[in-house]
């Protein structure tokens, strides 16, 4: 036990150093398979870190710091790349917002009842109540910042005008505060795993909870192996770029690529907490991920227009809105009976495979 608590708090280090040592340089290919392993040890050690957390507060609030504390980092990302990116990246945070939904409310719903239906040969069960809160709280922000930019005739192309970005942006973050106030104080039940008969199982492990040092100690080193994460995803992207033009893929791919790698901390501990037995806290990481994506980074991204000289393209085409609009109303019908099989699962896992196949052939 003490051996991997050392590796947990090794790697993370490592990684930060390897990002101070790595940043802003182009790397030869031994140092990049290097910051490559870095960056999956950063990840798993993220993961670790997370559920001590959640161990020592309890659920809902463990879903909540992991997904936060990822979307923050990721928001600063985004911002500091648009502010020096120009107008190539004018479509940069619609593009991963919209690729940070399809990857949560597909890709990580579906491979969580995947391994919750297989692990127990039958239905797996959550609270419609706070699922369906959640998802209407997805779909109310994914619309608003999305898909209406496509339509609005203020400002010219798929964008806000300013004042129409200042409402979005408002409005976004008063929801998501909402949201918030509503898992954590007012109905935070909703949020709770469900056992087999609809009551909230045990802890399961009979683990002894972390000390307040030991939690304080895991939340610093998330932080630390976060920020890693993050940032060895942005060194590894020029690798990426090359590896996209190199196979004739749109840009938008190295996009979808980068953001799966950030969403890897919250991948692995959904699928982790779905096997076992625990799909609210799966479903609390996917769509609270979702929500923080775009809660977060279209209030970001209003402060930060102001020094953009360039456009900021918000507004989705035609194909991400149908695969926008299926996955709402796919993951309505999942959520509401608080119960689902694995064919829920295939249908996820099939709208997620649509999304990235469409990235790569659009």
């Amino acid at each position: 036990m003490r051996r991997f608590l050392n590796w947990t708090i090794a790697v993370p280090v490592l990684a930060m150093l390897a990002l101070a040592l790595a940043w802003g340089r182009e790397l030869p290919l031994i140092p990049v398979i290097i910051v490559a392993l870095l960056l999956a040890g950063a990840v798993l050690a993220a993961v670790h870190h997370a559920e001590v957390i959640a161990h020592r507060v309890g659920e809902p609030f463990g879903s909540l710091v992991l997904a936060v504390a990822v979307t923050v980092i990721e928001v600063a990302l985004i911002v500091s790349l648009m502010i020096s990116g120009g107008e190539k990246t004018a479509s940069l945070a619609r593009d991963t917002v919209f690729a940070a939904v399809m990857i949560t409310c597909n890709g990580i719903v579906g491979l969580s009842l995947l391994a919750g239906t297989l692990r127990r040969r039958r239905v797996v069960l959550f609270n419609a109540e706070g699922s369906g809160g959640a998802l209407a709280t997805v779909a109310t922000l994914a619309t608003l910042s999305l898909v209406l930019p496509t339509f609005t005739t203020s400002a010219q192309g798929p964008a806000f005008s300013p004042g129409q970005l200042a409402f979005a942006a408002v409005a976004s973050l008063a929801l998501y505060g909402l949201f918030v106030l509503t898992q954590t104080v007012r109905h935070r039940d909703y949020f709770l795993p469900v056992g087999v008969e609809g009551r909230s199982p045990g802890d399961e492990s009979h683990a002894p909870r972390p000390s307040g040092r030991t939690a304080l100690g895991s939340l610093g080193l998330l932080l630390v192996a976060l920020v890693a994460v993050v940032g060895l995803a942005k060194v590894e992207s020029p690798v990426i770029e090359e590896a996209v033009s190199g196979a004739g893929l749109p840009q938008a791919v190295v996009g979808v690529v980068i953001a799966l790698l950030v969403l890897l901390p919250e991948t692995i501990a959904a699928v982790r907490a779905a096997k076992r037995r625990q799909i609210q806290i799966s479903l609390n990481l996917a769509l609270g991920s979702a929500m923080a994506s775009i809660g977060l980074t279209i209030p970001a991204i209003a402060l930060t227009s102001v020094w953009l000289d360039g456009p900021l393209v918000l507004g989705l085409g035609a194909t991400h809105m149908v695969l926008l609009a299926l996955t709402i109303g796919v993951s309505t019908l999942t959520v509401v009976p608080g119960r689902a099989t694995l064919l829920q699962s295939g249908v996820h896992l099939v709208l997620f495979a649509a999304f990235l196949f469409l990235a790569v052939s659009p």
